[in-house]
C-alpha cells in the first residue's frame, strides 16, 4: 500500500512540472508564431504597398536627398524644392509620389483629387506631421480625430454665429483704428517694413475675441507671445523636415527641445493665465456669461469671447477641464492669429503693387464712406463686394496655409491611381491655385476672376484657402472680417505702394506662407475723397 501511494505520490509530482513545462513552451510558441504572422503581415502590407505606389509617377528620391543639406541651413529652400517639384510634375498628371527613405507621400495639386480627398468623410484625419503640434496645441480642434472632432466642431461652431460676428466688429474697427494712428509717423514715402505692425493689430484683436483679454500689443511692441509663436513655428517646421528629429530623444540630444520647451512655457502661461482670470471672474460672479443659441438673444448681452463660450461649455453632460479649454484657445489662438497676419500683408502687397486695382478699392471705399471717419459696419463690409475680391485673389496667390495634409484611413482612387491606407497625402494649395486650366494666367493679379460669372466657371475644388468639405475651417467668416476691416481701414487713409517686385519675393513657407524679408511697403496719406460726382484722377 505504501509502495503504491508512493508510486501515486511519483506520478502526482511530476505530472504538474511536466504540464508547466509544456505551458512555457507552448506560449513560447505562441508567442514567436504571432511575431512571425505579424512580420509577415507587415513585410507583405509594406510589399503591397510599395508596389501600389510605384506605378505612381514621381521625382527620384535621391533629388530630396541632395537638398537636405542646404534644407537644414534654409527653411525656405525646402519650400522652394517642393514647388518646383509640383510644377515638374504637376504638368503630368494631378498626384505625384515622393519618397524619402521607407516613407512614401502623395502629393496633390489638381482639383479633381483634392476633390477625392477632402469631401470624403472617411479622409478627416490630418497627417502625422501635425503630431508636432500636439506640445502646443493638444488635441483641439486643428488636431483631434473621429468623434473627439465631431464634438468639438459641434461644440464650438456656436462661437461664430452671425450674431457674435457682429459683435465683434466693434474689436476689430477699434484695433484697426489703433493700427491707423500707429501708421502715421510711418507715412512718408520711405520703405518700411509693415509685417510687425499687422502682427501686433492682429494680435490685439485675436486675444480680444477669443479670450477677452486687452493686452495692448500694439502698444507694446516687443511682444513675448508673438516670439515664442515665430521659434515654435520655425521649430515645428524643422522637426517635420528632419526625421531623425522625429525621434524624442534625439530631439533633446540636439538641443532643439529646450528652445520648444521655452516656447511652450511662454504660450501656455499666457493661455492658462487668460483661464484663470476668467474662472475667478466666473465664480466672483463679477460678470455676466450667458449664452443663448435664439437669434435675437446671441450677442445681445456683454460681447463674448470664445473663452466664455468653452467655459459654460460641456462635452457629454461634463464640464470642459482646463486642458480642453486651453487646447481650443491654443488652436484659434494660432490658427486665427498667424494666418490672418500673413493674409493681411499679402492682400496689401499686392494691391500695392498694381495701382489701377488699388485706384478701384479706394474709389469703392469712398463711395461707401466719403469724407467720414467712422467705423465699418456689416452693411459696409457687404457693399465691399471689389476689396473681397481683392482678398480671395490674394489668397489664391498666397495662401496663408501652402498645405494641407491628411492620413488615408481606408484605400483610395485617386486620379486612377489605387492609393493604400496609411498613406500620408498632401495638397499643395499654392500649386492647386495657380493651375492654368482652372486659372488662365494663374500668376496675374486679377480679383475679377471671382466675379460671380467667372467664379462659377471654375471646379469647386480649384480654391481651397480655408481648405473645403466638411473639415473646412470654421474661422473663415471670421477671417474675411477682419480683413476687410484691417484692409480697408488702411487704404482709407493711406495710399499703399509696394517696394520689392514679385520676381524677387523669397517666400518661406513654413506652416503659414510669409515673405523671408518682410513685407517691404510705402505710405502715402490720401487726400480726403472729392464730393460725389466729381471725376476721380486717381
Amino acid at each position: 500500500m505504501s509502495i503504491a501511494c508512493g508510486h501515486e505520490s511519483g506520478n502526482m509530482s511530476w505530472l504538474p512540472e511536466d504540464a508547466m513545462r509544456f505551458q512555457r513552451d507552448w506560449f513560447t510558441f505562441l508567442g514567436i508564431t504571432i511575431i512571425v504572422s505579424f512580420i509577415i503581415f507587415w513585410f507583405f502590407r509594406r510589399i503591397r504597398k510599395s508596389s501600389l505606389l510605384d506605378k505612381v509617377p514621381g521625382p527620384s528620391p535621391f533629388s530630396l536627398v541632395s537638398t537636405v543639406r542646404n534644407i537644414l541651413d534654409d527653411s525656405s529652400v525646402l519650400f522652394s524644392h517642393v514647388i518646383t517639384n509640383s510644377y515638374i510634375w504637376g504638368t503630368r498628371g494631378a498626384i505625384y509620389r515622393i519618397r524619402f527613405g521607407p516613407i512614401d507621400r502623395i502629393n496633390i495639386v489638381k482639383a479633381s483629387a483634392v476633390e477625392t480627398i477632402l469631401s470624403n468623410t472617411a479622409h478627416l484625419d490630418k497627417s502625422a506631421d501635425y503630431n508636432f503640434l500636439h506640445p502646443w496645441l493638444g488635441t483641439g480642434l486643428l488636431t483631434s480625430t473621429g468623434s473627439k472632432w465631431h464634438s468639438r466642431r459641434k461644440l464650438l461652431t456656436p462661437a461664430f454665429h452671425f450674431k457674435i460676428l457682429e459683435d465683434f466688429l466693434e474689436v476689430f474697427n477699434n484695433q484697426s483704428k489703433t493700427l491707423v494712428h500707429k501708421l502715421q509717423h510711418k507715412a512718408d514715402g520711405k520703405p518700411f517694413d509693415i509685417f510687425q505692425n499687422i502682427t501686433l493689430c492682429t494680435l490685439d484683436i485675436i486675444c480680444e475675441t477669443a479670450m477677452g483679454q486687452v493686452i495692448n500689443a500694439q502698444d507694446n511692441s516687443n511682444s513675448e507671445y508673438v516670439k515664442a509663436v515665430n521659434r515654435m513655428t520655425a521649430l515645428v517646421l524643422q522637426r517635420i523636415a528632419r526625421p531623425w528629429e522625429h525621434s524624442e530623444w534625439i530631439f533633446e540630444l540636439v538641443g532643439s527641445a529646450k528652445k520648444h520647451r521655452a516656447c511652450l512655457k511662454v504660450l501656455h502661461d499666457f493661455s492658462n493665465s487668460a483661464i484663470r482670470k476668467k474662472r475667478q471672474m466666473k465664480d466672483n460672479k463679477s460678470e455676466e456669461m450667458t449664452y443663448s443659441d435664439d437669434d435675437n438673444a446671441i450677442g445681445k448681452k456683454r460681447r463674448l469671447a470664445l473663452l466664455d463660450l468653452l467655459l459654460e461649455s460641456s462635452c457629454e453632460g461634463a464640464p470642459l477641464s482646463d486642458e480642453d479649454i486651453r487646447e481650443e484657445v491654443d488652436t484659434f489662438m494660432f490658427e486665427g492669429h498667424d494666418t490672418t497676419t500673413a493674409a493681411i500683408n499679402w492682400i496689401l502687397y499686392l494691391i500695392g503693387s498694381y495701382p489701377h486695382i488699388q485706384a478701384r478699392v479706394h474709389a469703392e471705399l469712398d463711395g461707401i464712406f466719403g469724407s467720414s471717419d467712422r467705423s465699418a459696419t456689416m452693411e459696409d463690409l457687404r457693399d465691399m463686394k471689389y476689396l473681397e475680391n481683392c482678398i480671395k485673389e490674394a489668397l489664391r496667390l498666397f495662401p496663408s496655409v501652402p498645405f494641407l495634409a491628411r492620413q488615408l484611413k481606408t484605400d483610395a482612387v485617386i486620379d486612377k491611381y489605387h492609393i493604400p491606407a496609411g498613406t500620408p497625402v498632401m495638397i499643395i494649395t499654392y500649386r492647386l491655385h495657380r493651375d492654368p486650366q482652372q486659372f488662365p494666367r494663374p500668376e496675374v493679379y486679377d480679383p475679377d476672376r471671382f466675379l460671380p460669372e467667372n467664379a462659377s466657371k471654375r471646379h469647386p475644388y480649384a480654391y481651397v484657402p480655408f481648405s473645403a468639405g466638411p473639415r473646412n475651417c470654421i474661422g473663415q467668416r471670421f477671417a474675411m472680417m477682419e480683413e476687410k476691416v484691417v484692409v480697408s481701414s488702411v487704404l482709407r487713409e493711406y495710399r499703399v505702394e509696394s517696394a520689392v517686385r514679385r520676381e524677387d519675393l523669397a517666400l518661406n513657407g513654413d506652416l503659414i506662407l510669409r515673405p523671408v524679408h518682410g513685407n517691404i511697403l510705402k505710405l502715402f496719406p490720401r487726400a480726403p475723397p472729392p464730393p460725389p460726382g466729381t471725376p476721380s484722377h486717381e
